[in-house]
């Protein structure tokens, strides 16, 4: 009876950790799609990057029920009652992620494709930074590897520093060339977008390193407010 049981948690907490996997896959994909979008003026992809956040939602909330019946079943304890409150809490994180990039999205059709201004072209740059912090945080969370949670934290700074070039190039490009107000406000709301990833793939790495380790991590300087 208790191999049975051993053998059915294991069978649950794998099924966990391939959930949020198939989610963290699902949040990049729409991270590099909404930019990619963005780049070609491609309503289309746009549109498949907006309802393709239901399938996010989906598994959300197939990993709420799974984790509640692990925690009501299985009893789980100490270790392995974090990793399981983890996975839940970075279930809901990666959603958010999702939203953002949906968020993106729907920017696209309220950008003009003719005069694009030049400092859009960095974007892509910022995305892909943003995006590799995700894969890394989910990473760790796969390997329950507290090294790595910390080197997704310590990578942040280097992403906020990007914000803010991107920020005072778009300001200072927008004060130059008044009429390109509306397209600047649009992508300073992209680069924004970015950073919130940022700090979403920061706070994942936070739970994986508690759930290793049972310890919280060392303040870090969160320099902005998070939503």
């Amino acid at each position: 009876m208790v191999e049975h049981t051993v053998k059915a948690f294991d069978t649950d907490i794998g099924r966990l950790r391939g959930l949020i996997s198939q989610m963290g896959g699902m949040a990049e994909a729409a991270i590099a799609n909404a930019i990619l979008a963005l780049q070609r003026s491609d309503l289309v992809l746009a549109e498949e990057v907006r309802a393709g956040d239901k399938a996010v939602d989906a598994l959300e909330a197939e990993v709420e029920r799974l984790s509640v019946r692990i925690i009501a079943l299985r009893a789980p304890m100490a270790n392995d009652l974090r990793e399981v409150v983890a996975a839940l809490k970075i279930a809901n994180v990666v959603e958010r992620i999702a939203d953002y990039a949906k968020n993106i999205a729907k920017r696209v059709p309220l950008i003009e494709s003719e005069d694009r201004i030049e400092p859009i072209s960095v974007l892509p740059a910022m995305a892909k930074m943003a995006s590799a912090m995700v894969r890394e945080a989910l990473d760790a969370f796969a390997a329950r590897d507290p090294a790595k949670a910390l080197e997704v934290c310590a990578s942040d700074s280097a992403l906020d520093d990007f914000y803010d070039s991107i920020f005072r190039t778009l300001v200072t490009y927008m004060v130059e060339n008044p009429k390109t107000i509306g397209q600047v406000a649009h992508l300073l709301f992209v680069a924004k977008n970015l950073e919130r990833i940022g700090d979403h793939a920061t706070n994942v790495a936070e739970m994986v390193y508690f759930a290793a380790t049972g310890t919280r991590m060392g303040e870090r300087d969160r320099g902005r407010t998070q939503d």
